[in-house]
């Protein structure tokens, strides 16, 4: 029989916290694709016409009302995590995760509330929006996701692979799959377009990986003897 460390035990019934990154996966790489679809970045100043189609209007919008949902899954997340972590966390790292973790939220809100005051504020009862104004709204909400969320979510991704692998409950390969999702993060997502999507697979697919390891648990304390 395998012997089980501090990590294993306390992560032995993880499905709240496998649950919550699954579903928050979903939501903001769902979040992310409508508002890459909505709001393209890099492209040439828009007419008023083109910014304000409601095809974009539409997208964008809808991106904006799964935000709010993605963020409270997140931070349920984290709280599973560290519930399933007790006493065999490192204070330091456990820090560290919960700090980024909290920046990466606020600063995801506050993207979102950019884009959400834009449409908003500058286009009152279906006016024709101007394209500064959809410039600086679409430059705010880019600086904000790709600049400083997608950093925050790189330290989030780090910390949390090296708890896990201090502590022997994730595997050597999501364990790098970690820190490569670290690097592409911190230093490749500000300048390469869909790259923020880095961040919501490995949730996915952490997820998954806590989902199953609880589902093989269960399975252990059902057998009989």
């Amino acid at each position: 029989m395998q012997a089980k460390g501090p990590g294993r035990q306390a992560l032995e019934t993880p499905r709240a916290a496998g649950a919550a990154g699954v579903v928050f996966a979903l939501l903001l790489a769902a979040a992310i694709v409508l508002i890459r679809l909505g709001v393209p970045e890099g492209a040439a100043p828009v007419t008023a016409e083109g910014a304000t189609g409601a095809t974009r209007r539409d997208a964008v919008r809808a991106a904006l009302a799964l935000v709010p949902f993605a963020g409270v899954f997140f931070l349920w997340f984290i709280g599973a995590v560290r519930a399933h972590l007790g006493q065999a966390e490192d204070k330091f790292l456990a820090t560290v995760l919960l700090g980024s973790g909290l920046v990466f939220t606020a600063t995801m809100f506050a993207a979102g509330a950019a884009a959400d005051a834009v449409l908003t504020v500058a286009n009152p009862a279906g006016a024709s929006l101007g394209p500064a104004a959809w410039d600086f709204g679409r430059h705010l909400a880019y600086t904000l996701m790709t600049s400083y969320a997608t950093r925050m979510a790189a330290v989030f991704v780090c910390s949390m692979s090296v708890i896990g692998r201090r502590l022997g409950i994730l595997p050597r390969g999501l364990t790098a799959l970690g820190f490569l999702t670290a690097l592409t993060l911190l230093f490749v997502a500000s300048n390469v377009p869909w790259a923020e999507l880095a961040f919501p697979a490995w949730s996915l697919v952490l997820g998954i990986h806590i989902l199953r390891v609880g589902r093989r648990a269960a399975a252990r304390a059902a057998a009989p003897g």
